[in-house]
């Protein structure tokens, strides 16, 4: 293999790596932003459970 086509396979292979490694990192990104969401609806559920406990306890509160 010439040094000129050597460069280029060695140009191609670190080409390749760094598409594979921001393949990676975006997908990452992705599963971080689903695990996120996930997060943000447990949050969300939990706060409707609270308001409807505030909302039981002011009606016991009127009843007495």
């Amino acid at each position: 293999m010439s040094n000129s086509q050597y460069n280029e396979q060695n140009e191609q292979d670190e080409l390749q790596k760094y598409l594979e490694e921001k393949a990676k990192q975006e997908q990452e990104k992705e599963q971080e932003a689903e695990s996120l969401s996930a997060y943000e609806a447990c949050v969300l559920k939990e706060s409707a459970k609270i308001h409807e406990l505030i909302a039981e306890a002011k009606e016991v509160l009127k009843s007495e």
